[in-house]
């Protein structure tokens, strides 16, 4: 009778270890669950699209307030321009938006580096007061004035340019003829122009 006893024991305690090795096995598997699930929670965070939109937004209102100093309403304008021809009374509104046009312009690209800017927007708003006062600016054809004006001043722009170039080269010709003659007159010397094409040739 002992050797049937001791014969069943030793098949109890396998059946006991796979019984162990399978509750492990079962605890294991949800931590590689539970770890597999944190990873796919943290990819789809991106906020870096968001923060380049609100920069987008602060440019836009900068560039806006800029305008506004010297920006002009066309079918205001065209109002003014039309209530001046019917009154033949300036209003102190359409010689703002005169004076605007010709500052406005003046700060272009073209024009913002020049000494005497000042000259040049003189000239322009003198134009675009003989046209307005001449009635140039036909009312019935309901164009934009807004661009009619500024052409105006455009041209004023450019002929104060050419004057201005024009004075500077008679000051140069007449500072070079000037050095030229008091050179020659100190002690017999002779000045010869080195800009002067040479004659030795013939």
């Amino acid at each position: 009778m002992a050797s049937k006893k001791s014969a069943k024991k030793p098949t109890k305690e396998p059946a006991k270890a796979k019984a162990k090795t399978a509750k492990k096995a079962k605890v294991a598997k949800p931590k590689k669950a539970i770890a597999s699930t944190t990873v796919i929670e943290t990819e789809p965070v991106k906020p870096e699209p968001q923060i380049r939109r609100t920069k987008a937004v602060k440019k836009k209102k900068k560039s806006t307030k800029k305008k506004k100093e010297w920006y002009v309403n066309p079918t205001d304008f065209y109002d003014q321009i039309k209530k001046y021809y019917e009154t033949e009374i300036i209003p102190d509104v359409l010689a703002e938006s005169i004076n605007k046009i010709a500052l406005g312009l003046s700060f272009a690209p073209n024009f913002i580096n020049y000494s005497y800017k000042d000259e040049m927007i003189g000239d322009a708003v003198l134009k675009m007061w003989s046209a307005i006062r001449n009635k140039k600016f036909d009312v019935s054809t309901k164009n934009n004035p807004f661009s009619y004006f500024t052409t105006i001043a455009f041209h004023a722009f450019i002929n104060r340019i050419k004057k201005e170039k024009k004075h500077r080269e008679t000051i140069v010709k007449y500072q070079e003829t000037f050095y030229a003659d008091t050179m020659n007159d100190q002690d017999n010397n002779v000045y010869i122009d080195p800009t002067a094409p040479d004659n030795d040739d013939n």
